[in-house]
């Protein structure tokens, strides 16, 4: 079975195509024929070792990178709820640090609980940009734990995580502030944010100036941290994506978000894939390339401006 893989821990360049052993289900477990596997920073942590550094008992090598997947149930381990079967088309959130590791292969091994259906109407891949930024995002919300019309600020707006959380903020009766440079105005519009602001490091006092009382949550796609903080009310909330934790002021309690918290949450999985289903969630590709280029893929992401997910394609 053809995987892309990590020997060394490096640059783009470290990403090379190797053999496995094809994989086999066990219990409570499906495989699944990728035909789509999204390229997320997250697979640039691994890849450059970054993650290493924060997980002391790493597995031997080689590291598969990649955390969405979308393709075909193709083999079904015992002991599953016989909601999936063979044939169907399905998305899939993976743990690169699992026993059977990312998402970057022709095959996959994944608890059942992690897979649901492709979202009607969406090719595959499309829908493998849907599950890891939008569950993060799932979270963070549930974590910071806004009331309908209370206030949420995005950063980092355009990007997916950005993008989910203006989609799901305002699915969720919230008003919601968004930052964006010159060219991404009319995108961050179009997902639904009720203000568009310049990004920038003062964006805190460009928040206050619209609402000088200060917001009740943050989702902070772009890692600001303590440059945001004066943009959030006394008391309010800071989710963060890299494990920021602080030291924040005035109260506000800082929630950092870990996807590992959901990977088995079939409940909030398929809530996400009927929301992109009725279009709550715009599904963006940038481009697909085919999984030999995968090094290509890191290269253009870490240059930063990508709009959408890149997409190895694993059926060339």
């Amino acid at each position: 079975m053809r995987a892309v893989g990590v020997a060394q821990f490096g640059g783009p360049e470290a990403l090379k195509i190797i053999e496995l052993p094809e994989p086999q289900p066990g219990k409570g477990e499906v495989r699944i024929r990728v035909h789509a596997a999204a390229v997320n920073p997250t697979d640039s942590l691994l890849r450059s070792g970054e993650i290493a550094k924060l997980v002391p008992r790493l597995p031997p090598p080689p590291y598969i990178p990649g955390m969405d997947a979308a393709g075909i149930v193709d083999a079904i381990g015992p002991g599953t709820d016989g909601r999936l079967k063979v044939g169907d088309r399905v998305v899939a959130i993976v743990s690169p640090l699992g026993p059977h590791g990312g998402a970057y292969a022709e095959q996959i091994v994944v608890p059942a609980a992690s897979v649901v259906p492709v979202p009607a109407g969406a090719d595959l891949p499309a829908a493998s940009t849907l599950l890891m930024n939008a569950l993060t995002v799932r979270l963070a919300l549930d974590a910071l734990g806004l009331r309908p019309g209370q206030t949420l600020a995005v950063t980092g707006a355009a990007g997916a995580i950005g993008g989910y959380a203006i989609e799901l903020g305002k699915a969720d009766g919230l008003r919601v502030i968004a930052d964006a440079s010159p060219t991404d105005h009319a995108l961050v519009e179009s997902l639904g944010a009720d203000v568009v602001l310049e990004r920038g490091d003062d964006l805190a006092r460009r928040i206050r100036g619209v609402v000088p009382q200060g917001v009740e949550g943050v989702i902070d796609g772009a890692m600001f941290h303590e440059k945001i903080l004066p943009a959030i009310a006394d008391g309010g909330g800071i989710a963060t994506v890299r494990g920021w934790n602080g030291p924040t002021e005035r109260g506000i309690v800082a929630h950092p978000v870990f996807v590992s918290a959901g990977l088995t949450d079939t409940a909030k999985l398929d809530r996400l894939r009927q929301q992109a289903e009725d279009g709550v969630l715009k599904l963006r590709v940038a481009r697909v390339l085919p999984a030999a280029e995968a090094a290509v893929a890191h290269r253009l992401l870490e240059a930063g401006g990508v709009r959408g997910r890149l997409i190895l394609d694993f059926t060339a």
